[in-house]
């Protein structure tokens, strides 16, 4: 007896028109500038201990450094293929809940005043750009 096979989605009817609606909800210039701010954030968040100043932190400097290049190479995979990556906002949206967190974890302790209020900044920021990310499907469905 042989397992029924499922169909491919690339026998979809409709593959053009989702195709068609990614990248239309990509190429609107709220998306991009979301995109543009997402990476932003990740680029300051993996090189903000030196712009800060408390890189003699190793362990918050590693943990943002790492978490910052995990998020900018994140979301800038969602302008290139939005359409297989969109589901992941959930994950930016851990990472920037993680960044909020991390100086109170990491170590177990505040570090400094300007690591703390840095993080969380950037933290929120990333929350509602990734929120905002998530929802830019979903908005462009809705409207259809």
């Amino acid at each position: 007896m042989t397992a029924p096979t499922s169909p491919r989605i690339d026998q979809h009817p409709d593959i053009l028109a989702l195709r068609a609606h990614s990248e239309e909800t990509t190429a609107t210039p709220a998306a991009q500038g979301l995109e543009a701010l997402a990476v932003l954030c990740g680029v300051y968040l993996a090189a903000s201990p030196w712009i800060v100043g408390f890189n003699g932190f190793s362990t918050l400097t590693a943990n943002n450094l790492i978490t910052g290049i995990a998020f900018a190479c994140l979301v800038g995979g969602f302008g290139s293929a939005y359409e297989r990556t969109h589901a992941m906002s959930w994950a930016a949206l851990c990472l920037a809940a993680w960044t909020i967190m991390a100086p109170w974890i990491v170590s177990g302790h505040a570090f400094i005043t300007a690591a703390n209020v840095s993080n969380v900044v950037v933290g929120i920021v990333s929350c509602v750009v990734a929120l905002a990310l998530a929802g830019l499907g979903f908005g462009r469905r809705a409207r259809r």
